[in-house]
């Protein structure tokens, strides 16, 4: 895998939070974003492991004789109530920012870590 910019891993990450916010992920329903950000990484070419709906994978030089950092985060969302104003599985962006379910929590965290994964995952420091 070449180690992709800065640029590239924003928009990336952007167009992964799209995606992720359009697939209903409600609690101990989230086998469809399991899947996409399993196939995201393996796009990647990172091998990545799958557990019921829990991803994870180690930077290409993992050793677990070093110390170990931990990049966590959920990608289940909560039923909208009924006071959401717009499609909750439609990804709108409105002056800057992009909406919808789980945009805030955590889609936005979370490829936020993918991308930073990525971005060390051959070994830069």
């Amino acid at each position: 895998m070449t180690n992709p910019t800065i640029h590239t891993l924003q928009a990336e990450a952007i167009q992964l939070l799209r995606q992720l916010i359009a697939i209903p992920s409600f609690s101990k329903e989230e086998e469809k974003t399991a899947e996409l950000i399993l196939g995201y990484l393996h796009s990647k070419n990172i091998p990545a492991e799958r557990l019921q709906n829990n991803i994870w994978a180690k930077n290409k030089y993992f050793d677990p004789a070093k110390t170990t950092l931990l990049l966590n985060s959920h990608h289940d969302t909560v039923k909208p109530n009924k006071a959401y104003t717009l499609d909750p599985f439609t990804p709108i962006e409105k002056d800057g920012k992009l909406f919808g379910l789980g945009s805030n929590d955590a889609g936005g965290p979370l490829v936020s870590l993918i991308a930073a994964f990525i971005y060390f995952y051959s070994g830069r420091t």
